[in-house]
């Protein structure tokens, strides 16, 4: 896939036509471009032809990186160095944007493209009105190559190329050749994007393969949304309703297949027409502010004027929340639009006694005599001519009271809907997904396919490492054995460390985070003994503010005043957390010490379902970081007895023990 608009070698590019370089910028365009883009374009080409006098090497304009859905203005391969430019025409001042910006794609190239792991890579931002400011060159706190965002009017731009040359040679432990642009060229690109990414990616015409990995874990992602797609087929073709059920780890890609396969069929003409729903608040409105903020800034970069509640009419038709999508159909007896419904964390949907309470209370219902996934299924049950349901399944994910687990879809089928296909992921009889015994009712009824394909074995959230989620279940097992073994596995390229002082724990958030890298606390909701921290999960910050918002606004993650908890952020990831642990999940020499603060003391939690919900809500604390985090357990205060100390000392002795790191 050529994935610049041009190429070629800075030779070429120096002799060659100005106008010829326009003319394939414009050709190669996805979009009409205009008179500003035009102008930017060749003042661009006017002021490299300059810039470049005496450099060899090859250049790349308008280089795509699709998993942000942007392109880089300029990519320079100049000796054994990367250089990302960004040019801000007109600019007076180098503003964090921009600085933001440039910074975010040379991490792309270090952290997704194969052959630039190992390259030192430079981002530059010409701002060209701006005043010249003495150049650093330095390689970021991590030290993994890439050097710090240097600030150019052009002026110096030379300069920086051979200051950028002297450092890495001084730098260099061993020799390391020109890079080949061929071999370059020929990297493979395995992004690994957060779910917002891919789901704009997606909703603006990008295929799966452009912004997922294509490397083992990868595979997995195509066998399984292939799957899915011959099941959706085979139905349609075969006039028959089908549901399937697809499992994975956390981070595998569940939600990432759903939204693919929902943005296949967004054109309501089609009788293959499907929605995503899921009954995860936060992540259905920050999906859809994000698609809608993305909508207008793309049709107004091309011109066309676009309104914002336009924008989220449109999103909202293909993401919905599940409880919306109940609420109309329980109004309107027709088949729905869709003929497809993907599930998201469907083992999240309510059970009967839940859902009956709520149509009671809530709805005027008292008669209503549903589970969720059984009124659900009834929606799709009214197509005459076939239907499918996907249900996309996480293991150990129930944190909430009244969530029915994927057993009760399975009854639901046996009960209510006997010609119905069925499609089971062959690991949904792991004990994790809590549905070994329902599955044996499954014996005796006909149209029921396992299949390995609709399983995800693979974390693909911490692209740094990918154990991060088997430790986290070694930890909360108490395996200590494997745990350390498995840490010892991930450590070098995803930092865990351990903490007893909040500050420090800050700090080493703000220390790690490049670019527009996301970070921010996360804490169990029982947590109700952190306000002495300033951490009152009482508060619930806005979610669209708090993973959506720039660094620059307080009712940021950024600002690590605002927390989340696990219902905030099940489904989302950051790309570096704190974890702030509290009394209410206790480690003991005999295991886990489940409590819930009530009044003015902690009590105990003896309902074997309550106690898997807490355990469950620090599973998903745990597995929210792409490249790390740190885990802050408090000292506790000797005076407070409601936090002392000996609450705290084990839980932290025994993350130490495993081999954490400590700050």
């Amino acid at each position: 896939m050529k994935r610049a608009y041009y190429s070629d070698s800075i030779d070429n590019f120096l002799t060659a036509d100005g106008d010829a370089i326009l003319g394939q910028l414009v050709s190669n365009s996805e979009f009409a471009v205009e008179n500003t883009q035009r102008d930017a374009w060749q003042f661009q080409i006017d002021s490299l032809k300059k810039l470049l006098v005496g450099q060899g090497g090859t250049i790349y304009l308008e280089y795509s990186i699709p998993r942000m859905g942007k392109r880089v203005d300029v990519v320079l391969l100049i000796g054994n160095a990367i250089f990302v430019v960004e040019f801000k025409v007109g600019d007076t001042q180098y503003w964090s944007g921009a600085l933001n910006q440039v910074t975010d794609y040379a991490l792309d190239l270090k952290n997704f493209h194969d052959a630039s792991h190992d390259r030192f890579v430079v981002p530059i931002i010409v701002s060209t009105k701006a005043p010249a400011v003495p150049v650093l060159i330095e390689c970021t706190p991590r030290r993994d190559g890439l050097i710090s965002t240097i600030k150019s009017n052009g002026s110096n731009f030379a300069a920086i190329i051979q200051n950028v040359h002297a450092f890495v040679d001084s730098a260099e432990t061993g020799e390391r050749t020109q890079i080949e642009s061929a071999a370059w060229e020929d990297g493979q690109y395995l992004p690994t994007p957060t779910i917002v990414e891919a789901a704009m990616a997606l909703y603006n015409g990008h295929s799966v393969a452009e912004i997922s990995r294509s490397d083992a874990s990868g595979a997995e992602l195509h066998r399984t949304t292939d799957a899915i797609s011959t099941v959706i087929e085979d139905a349609r073709s075969g006039h028959y309703k089908a549901i399937c059920f697809v499992t994975g780890v956390p981070g595998a890609g569940k939600t990432l297949i759903g939204l693919n396969i929902a943005t296949r069929h967004l054109d309501d003409q089609s009788n293959t027409y499907s929605v995503f729903l899921s009954g995860n608040g936060p992540l259905v409105q920050i999906l859809q502010e994000a698609l809608a903020r993305d909508k207008v800034a793309r049709e107004k970069a091309t011109g066309n004027r676009f309104t914002k509640s336009a924008a989220r009419s449109e999103v909202k038709t293909f993401i919905q929340n599940v409880h919306h999508y109940r609420d109309e159909y329980l109004k309107d007896s027709r088949a729905p639009a869709d003929h497809v419904a993907l599930f998201d964390e469907a083992q999240r949907a309510w059970d009967l006694q839940q859902t009956s309470k709520f149509m009671r209370q809530k709805k005027n219902q008292p008669d209503f005599n549903q589970s969720e996934p059984e009124f659900l299924i009834s929606c799709i049950e009214r197509h005459k001519d076939w239907g499918v349901i996907v249900c996309l399944v996480g293991g150990g994910q129930e944190i909430n009271t009244g969530e029915a687990g994927i057993a009760e879809w399975v009854e639901a089928l046996n009960r209510s809907f006997p010609d119905w296909h069925i499609h089971i992921s062959d690991r949904l009889t792991d004990s994790e997904y809590g549905a070994g015994e329902v599955l044996s009712k499954l014996k005796s009824r006909r149209n029921v396919h396992y299949d390995s394909g609709l399983h995800l074995s693979v974390s693909m959230r911490s692209f740094r490492a990918e154990n991060v989620s088997r430790l986290v279940k070694e930890v909360l097992d108490l395996d200590t054995n494997n745990a350390s073994r498995t840490l010892d596995s991930v450590r070098e390229q995803y930092p865990i460390v351990l903490t007893r002082d909040l500050a420090k724990a800050k700090d080493w958030l703000r220390q790690q985070a490049r670019g527009t890298e996301r970070y921010g606390i996360v804490v169990s909701s029982q947590a109700n003994r952190l306000r002495p921290l300033a951490i009152d999960v009482r508060l619930q910050p806005n979610p669209i503010h708090w993973f959506l918002a720039d660094s620059g606004d307080v009712r940021s993650s950024y600002y690590l005043e605002d927390v989340a908890t696990e219902f905030d952020i099940q489904g989302l990831e950051l790309d570096w957390a704190c974890v702030t642990w509290d009394a209410d999940f206790r480690h003991a020499d005999d295991g886990w010490i489940y409590r819930s603060f009530r009044g003015n003391k902690w009590q105990k939690i003896n309902k074997a379902e309550r106690q898997s919900y807490l355990k469950n809500a620090y599973r998903v604390l745990l597995t929210r970081a792409r490249q790390g985090m740190v885990i802050c357990v408090p000292d506790g205060d000797a005076d407070d007895p409601t936090r002392a100390p000996e609450f705290y000392d084990s839980t932290y002795q025994y993350l130490k023990s495993i081999g954490m790191d400590e700050l």
